[in-house]
């Protein structure tokens, strides 16, 4: 943990729980999350929303006073409603966050140790994660993502991607629906690989209701995680809110099927925007417009069996290994004329 207790971090979970709770929009919580990372507490963050006066460098030297009042202009200050919500969030943020444990939800957010590195480095990270499961901070893994109503020439793409990602020791990231997604976490359980399924609804739910099972299977040999309210329900926001948390998890993305209007063009489009490789299998490139615009795009690669999957993944490790090699060596330069 990045503190030193439970207990503390028991207190900037709450306290960041209170700041998302103050949130107008859903889509501020990244920024919020960023926010909260930069000052290294939300405990602070929340202080100074409610009390502009409040430094939190100089925390221990702050004593307010009226006079200092005269310093800000008026809509600098925090309202009487603003402050008056804030205060009931976070009583109630108490209380949710030791409810949750007593339902043995396990809350992970950014300021703890177990929550995902890769996440934690993306630009919309988000500031909390619910999970069930084994988390690993440093997991390594690969989505492999798709249509919901696959061929049976996708499905097999999709499990025999899945077997030799196994067969790697990497772990096979999907998102729990229907089609490619599902043989995806089924090859995987079937090989004994590691499965990771980004679910979009609250950890509570199912959604599929068929793949009830399967989301329990992956709760005891894998992990699912979710990003929202334990007992949200799914919406047309968060299946695509999930996906990008799938292209930020992983090192790559193998597009095995999509449509001309799939959602699978927004974890491609959120890939490019963290950074991380596309893998294409070919028939996407060949029967949409939207994958073409990808075709000579930096980190991307053109695919059309199992075994250049393989070596794909192959050369984005060595052009990694590449990147840390060349890292290494400009801090080691630094380091020898500090």
């Amino acid at each position: 943990m990045r503190f030193d207790d439970r207990r503390q971090l028991d207190v900037e979970n709450a306290a960041l729980i209170a700041l998302i709770e103050c949130c107008e929009r859903p889509d501020t919580w990244s920024s919020l999350a960023n926010e909260c990372l930069v000052e290294g507490s939300a405990v602070r963050v929340l202080r100074h929303r409610m009390d502009p006066l409040h430094n939190p460098l100089r925390e221990h030297e702050y004593v307010p006073t009226n006079e200092q009042g005269s310093l800000f202009e008026v809509e600098d200050m925090p309202s009487v409603e603003y402050t008056a919500k804030a205060n009931a969030a976070w009583n109630q943020a108490n209380q949710k966050v030791t409810q949750w444990r007593e339902q043995s939800l396990d809350l992970v957010t950014v300021f703890d140790d177990r929550f995902p590195s890769r996440l934690r480095s993306v630009v919309d990270v988000p500031p909390f994660l619910f999970a069930k499961g084994s988390l690993l901070s440093n997991d390594l893994g690969v989505s492999v993502v798709g249509s919901r109503k696959c061929s049976p020439e996708g499905a097999t793409f999709a499990h025999d991607t899945a077997c030799m990602l196994c067969e790697r020791g990497l772990t096979v990231i999907a998102g729990l629906a229907e089609g490619v997604d599902s043989f995806a976490h089924r090859a995987t359980l079937e090989a004994g690989g590691r499965t990771v399924a980004f679910i979009g609804t609250g950890i509570n739910r199912c959604y599929p209701a068929s793949n009830r099972e399967l989301q329990k299977s992956i709760e005891k040999r894998g992990l699912v995680l979710s990003q929202f309210w334990p007992d949200s329900p799914p919406t047309k926001q968060t299946f695509p809110m999930r996906n990008a948390l799938m292209s930020g998890y992983g090192l790559a993305t193998v597009v095995v099927e999509a449509s001309e209007h799939s959602g699978t063009r927004i974890q491609a489009r959120q890939a490019q925007r963290h950074g991380r490789p596309l893998i294409f299998r070919d028939v996407v490139l060949e029967r949409t417009e939207w994958a073409q615009e990808y075709r000579n795009k930096p980190g991307v690669f053109v695919v059309h069996s199992v075994e250049e999957v393989g070596k794909a993944l192959d050369r984005i490790s060595f052009l990694d290994n590449d990147v840390d090699t060349l890292l290494g060596n400009i801090l080691d330069a630094k380091a020898q004329y500090a």
